[in-house]
């Protein structure tokens, strides 16, 4: 068996062979950190988190190290134990929808208000803009910090179900269906009559799967990249709230850092968050040809029924997120309720 070459046998073997080497030291990084966030390996998140990352290490000469953990790296308890772990900074950086940071500061629950973004682009801009500048300041208060440019996109969210196609709230009366944690979500499939049941994002195939839900409701990258796809039959494109996971820092871990250090982290934040709101897009419009050629069945939603049953829910948060955040809200998408 070799012996593996040291160092040391390197310099003593080249000194005996009159060569000179130049060894340089190797620097050792002055911040390791851990960031998290729930989707799959196969995702445009974990693929722009993981370049995202790799860009701040060779800007920073190495100073900074990340390590990039998909599916939460399989935390039990899911988005809710990363958060604690994330305020309690366990873990530095963490991605997550507003509905569950929404458990902890309940304005930031105003990302998920049903049928009041149109569009992904319509959400993005909001959250850009005063919307997300204000929730920002609510997560401080709580030890988080938003980045100016958070919101990486999932998408516009569709229902899909295993029995039946989901074409008027009737549909779903008495269906268990998977959602999210956060009350806002839960509120809304109530009011149609729905069972929601929360689970973390890796074991909804188990769960539909099992029986333990009927239906779920996701992007259409969720369906690819948990393989949801093999255990539904009907996708109903509702397009009834949009998603995306707000990049966020543990505070006083972020107040820390230097000014150098937080300028080279904000500026890819701010591309990768773009570039993948681009690569996610491309994602969620190429698919539903290749799910429909897979089996699937989609069919098209007239939003209004859904749209009527949501009056004492629009009524009931609009006074739980507060006159100033409903404000800067239907500033961006008009009237609502």
């Amino acid at each position: 068996m070799k012996t593996p070459w040291t160092r040391r046998a390197l310099l003593a073997g080249a000194a005996a062979a009159g060569t000179t080497i130049i060894v340089k030291p190797v620097r050792a990084a002055d911040y390791k950190f851990t960031q998290y966030h729930n989707q799959s390996e196969r995702s445009t998140l974990h693929k722009n988190l993981v370049a995202m990352w790799e860009a701040i290490g060779k800007e920073t000469n190495g100073r900074v190290e990340t390590t990039v953990y998909a599916e939460n790296n399989k935390l039990a308890a899911g988005d809710p134990a990363a958060l604690k772990m994330l305020i309690a900074g366990e873990i530095q950086f963490f991605t997550l929808m507003g509905g569950i940071i929404g458990t902890v500061v309940p304005m930031a629950e105003v990302q998920q208000a049903p049928f009041a973004f149109r569009s992904a682009a319509e959400a993005h801009k909001a959250i850009d803009g005063p919307l997300g500048a204000y929730m920002g300041e609510e997560m401080a208060a709580k030890g988080m910090y938003l980045f100016p440019v958070a919101g990486f996109d999932n998408g516009m969210r569709q229902v899909t179900t295993v029995a039946r196609p989901v074409n008027t709230p009737d549909d779903l009366a008495g269906v268990k269906i998977r959602v999210p944690p956060g009350q806002m979500i839960f509120d809304t499939f109530q009011a149609f009559g729905a069972e929601p049941v929360t689970t973390s994002a890796n074991l909804i195939y188990d769960s539909l799967k099992n029986g333990k839900v009927g239906a779920q409701e996701n992007p259409l990258a969720v369906l690819e990249n948990f393989r949801i796809y093999e255990v539904v039959k009907y996708v109903s494109m509702t397009n009834h709230m949009w998603s995306g996971f707000n990049q966020m820092a543990h505070l006083a871990t972020w107040r820390s850092l230097g000014d150098d250090i937080k300028d080279v982290i904000t500026s890819n934040v701010t591309k990768y968050v773009r570039q993948q709101r681009i690569d996610q897009g491309n994602v969620n419009a190429s698919l539903r040809d290749r799910l429909a050629a897979a089996g699937l069945i989609f069919n098209e939603v007239d939003q209004a029924p859904f749209r009527a049953r949501l009056t004492q829910v629009y009524a009931t948060w609009k006074e739980k997120l507060g006159t100033k955040c409903w404000t800067l809200l239907e500033a961006e998408v008009g009237k609502l309720g």
